[in-house]
């Protein structure tokens, strides 16, 4: 968690402004040295979290009048915090939802980056195995019909790999998260009739999962990381994790996409999937890529979303919100590489960019 405190030369000319404006455009004496900052509090998404993490450090250097304060608290919570005014940032994986969207008319979701989700595992002996596995064989374990690992639906995706007969252990999120949403949507979308049909669980960012053996919750990315160390489970983490799976040795599923492929969670495989989407954008953003079309396409990308209330309590916040997520989405900042690529996400294509510019233009106070 970050948080600094100095007057920057930007509040400084703010309160110039202020003071003329006040004074019949005489000016004043000069800012009081004890002014405080604005303050802004981001939570939500601990899977864009690591970004703002990298992001605010920097950020705040050229704009100390500033104080931004970070939070890992599940894109629930975040998107909670957008809706009660707790939260001036509400990170999320997940767009609003359409009631969530008609009962707060006022919030808005911004695309900030484009992030990808894994399926990762930790079977003894076979973590770098190349294994294989579907939205229905993963709505399979999830919901309890395949229970382990040498099962008939997982040995014929993977004809050639000796498993186990071991219990599955399937780990999922207790907290309101983005990442169940994207999940879940695979799972909806791939397994229509079954996870997808109206007796399934669905998707959102809290589903009911149905009661499996062995079945294991956690909290937020970090704890879906640590809970992989069960031999024998199975857990959905998103990209920005990639490094801490990387050193503890899980391994990373190749998944079936749509057009019938199985392919890995890479920067070229997301790229693919992003392009035959983005172009679907909407004005206000709202937009699954989840099991998007296309021979290379990886199939669980996604937005990720800073969801924000377009109408502040006062025209410093407004300002405050409006100068750090243009400098979020701007290619030659917070956008560029030296910051995406740490966390292993992909910038927003400019026609996106565009858009959420325009969304961030109105926010106002």
């Amino acid at each position: 968690m970050h948080s600094l405190k100095v007057l920057s030369w930007p509040a400084i000319t703010a309160i110039l402004a202020l003071t003329l404006a006040g004074c019949g455009g005489q000016p004043a004496a000069g800012p009081s040295a004890s002014a405080p900052p604005t303050k802004l509090l981001e939570t939500g998404s601990t899977l864009l979290w690591p970004l703002f993490n990298k992001w605010v450090p920097v950020y705040q250097k050229t704009t100390p009048g500033v104080q931004i304060t970070t939070a890992g608290t599940g894109s629930g919570a975040g998107i909670d915090g957008a809706i009660k005014g707790t939260a001036q940032i509400g990170a999320s994986d997940a767009y609003l939802t359409t009631t969530q969207a008609q009962a707060n008319p006022t919030l808005m979701n911004i695309p900030l980056a484009i992030s990808v989700q894994q399926i990762n595992f930790n079977l003894p002996g076979l973590n770098k195995t190349t294994l294989k596995l579907s939205g229905p064989v993963l709505a399979g374990i999830y919901s309890g019909s395949i229970r382990y690992w040498d099962d008939a639906a997982i040995k014929a995706l993977n004809p050639s790999v000796n498993l186990p007969h071991q219990a599955i252990i399937p780990i999922h999120r207790t907290d309101g998260s983005g990442d169940t949403f994207i999940f879940s949507q695979y799972l909806s979308f791939s397994n229509p009739s079954g996870w997808g049909g109206s007796k399934g669980p669905g998707y959102g960012t809290t589903i009911t999962w149905p009661a499996v053996p062995n079945a294991v919750g956690a909290e937020g990315n970090p704890g879906m990381v640590q809970a992989l160390s069960a031999p024998y489970s199975i857990a959905y983490v998103g990209i920005s994790w990639l490094d801490q799976i990387h050193a503890a040795g899980y391994g990373t599923a190749t998944l079936l996409n749509k057009a019938g492929n199985f392919v890995l969670p890479t920067r070229a495989n997301a790229a693919a999937a992003a392009a035959t989407m983005v172009g679907q954008t909407p004005a206000n953003e709202t937009l699954s890529m989840v099991f998007a079309p296309g021979a290379d396409s990886y199939p669980i990308i996604n937005y990720e979303y800073a969801v924000v209330n377009r109408k502040q309590p006062n025209a410093a916040t407004a300002t405050a919100i409006r100068n750090f997520l243009n400098w979020c989405v701007s290619p030659t900042e917070g956008n560029s590489a030296h910051f995406l690529d740490a966390v292993h996400f992909l910038p927003l294509p400019p026609a996106v960019s565009r858009l959420s510019s325009a969304q961030i233009a109105k926010v106002g106070g």
